[in-house]
């Protein structure tokens, strides 16, 4: 079974990777806006939890400096990103353009 999550017409859904840390306060405080948006647009976008310490060597590939962060992948390609404690306005605005509307 693909990993690839799909809309009802079939559509990819953008993926919002949360890359966060247990040791990571600010991480712990967008736990809840993440877990928000992954609730309130289950429809239109897929949500990735992604541990940085258990997945140092991901993070570092995705060009990650640190913990929190949030990258936006659209069509196998990261298209936006937010490093560091990120407010529900910033996550909003990242993925607006890029969810369907309809």
């Amino acid at each position: 079974m693909s990993s690839v999550r799909r809309s009802r017409s079939g559509v990819r859904l953008p993926t919002l990777v949360f890359v966060q840390s247990r040791r990571s306060g600010a991480s712990r405080r967008m736990e809840s806006l993440v877990a928000w948006v992954e609730v309130t647009q289950r429809r239109k976008l897929r949500v990735v939890h992604l541990d940085a310490d258990e997945h140092p060597e991901s993070v570092r590939s995705l060009g990650v400096g640190s913990a929190p962060a949030l990258l936006l992948v659209d069509q196998g390609r990261v298209v936006g990103r937010l490093e560091g404690r990120s407010t529900g306005r910033e996550i909003d605005e990242l993925i607006r353009p890029h969810i369907d509307a309809g």
